[in-house]
């Protein structure tokens, strides 16, 4: 009966034993992914901020300026891009819609954003763009791979339609998580328009023809939960400039928008919230199932050798069973 415990033992050993590595290693990569009907909204603000009236064509400071990033899972071009892409792809169009102190529209950018669902690597297909201008992705942007590493990743930036790197800083806690911090300062480069513009009847192409020009710098700040890879705070310190041409008095340069824009406190909360979750169950299957199922296995053989081990002890060891005294007849 010990000998057949065992071997039963000793099969359950295997068993969990082969599936703490396949966990990890095989069925890890593949249900790991982003889903492609997510949404998301994000609020930042610029407390006070200088930008310009369009009226005086001067910069003035106000109290605020905000932005509202959104991030939207389109289900439907999703699924037309994976039956000839061959792997799970998320498109998000996304929207940057920056307001000023009075509500009222400052620039308005859309982007449709391609990428693997589970490494979230830029996937070229029909309809990736920003602001209607078609563009070809390298590099991240908006989230980190699952199990971010500490190293420097290159990050796409909407601006300038390029990928610069964006580099790895170190181990930084924010709100009791350990996370990894991220800097990437893009230079005084020269920019489209956006082509939706503030003031009534001004085109993008009429500003353009007029000479005057846009530059824009920034420096971006990401603190990254590294095992979901999704940022819990972000930053920048964002500047924009007019030069030259008919628009700028004097043919100088002047400040379109400058600001240290932060994720707004109700937001934070609620990211660091969602992300906390998710951790969890990323970490289900990265580290306590399969560390977990080792432990299992590697109880369940100590169990299995044992019994093995007192199934086959020597007959001599075991004790006699007593005999009855035979009583002789007088």
């Amino acid at each position: 009966m010990r000998r057949k415990a065992s071997l039963v033992l000793l099969a359950f050993a295997v068993f969990f034993a082969a599936l703490s590595p396949l966990l990890r290693w095989y069925a890890f990569p593949r249900l790991a992914k982003i889903p492609p009907n997510q949404y998301q909204d994000t609020v930042l603000e610029a407390k006070p901020a200088t930008l310009l009236d369009y009226g005086t064509m001067r910069a003035r400071q106000v109290p605020k300026v905000s932005i509202v990033q959104t991030l939207k899972g389109n289900v439907e071009e999703s699924e037309r891009i994976e039956k000839t892409a061959g792997r799970d792809v998320v498109v998000w169009d996304a929207l940057s819609y920056v307001a000023g102190p009075d509500g009222k529209m400052v620039s308005r950018i859309p982007e449709r954003y391609i990428f693997d669902a589970h490494t979230q690597e830029p996937v070229h297909a029909t309809g990736e763009m920003v602001d209607g201008d078609p563009v070809r992705r390298t590099g991240i942007e908006y989230k980190w791979p699952f199990l971010t590493e500490q190293r420097d990743y290159d990050y796409f930036d909407a601006q300038t339609r390029t990928s610069a790197p964006i580099h790895y800083k170190g181990v930084r806690t924010f709100r009791g998580l350990d996370v990894y911090y991220f800097e990437q300062t893009i230079p005084w480069t020269k920019v489209p328009f956006p082509k939706k513009l503030p003031v009534q009847g001004i085109t993008s192409e009429a500003v353009a023809k007029s000479g005057t020009t846009r530059w824009y710098s920034t420096k971006r700040m990401f603190w990254v939960e590294p095992v979901t890879g999704a940022p819990v705070n972000g930053e920048e310190i964002h500047k924009e400039e007019l030069r030259g041409g008919g628009l700028v008095p004097g043919g100088g340069k002047v400040t379109a928008f400058s600001g240290h824009v932060k994720m707004r406190p109700d937001y934070v909360d609620a990211t660091v919230g969602l992300v906390t979750s998710q951790r969890r169950l990323v970490l289900l299957l990265t580290s306590y199932l399969p560390w977990g199922f080792l432990a299992l296995g590697a109880a369940l053989l100590t169990v299995s050798l044992i019994l093995e081990a007192r199934g086959r002890r020597p007959e001599r060891d075991r004790p006699e069973p007593e005999r009855p005294e035979r009583v002789g007849l007088a």
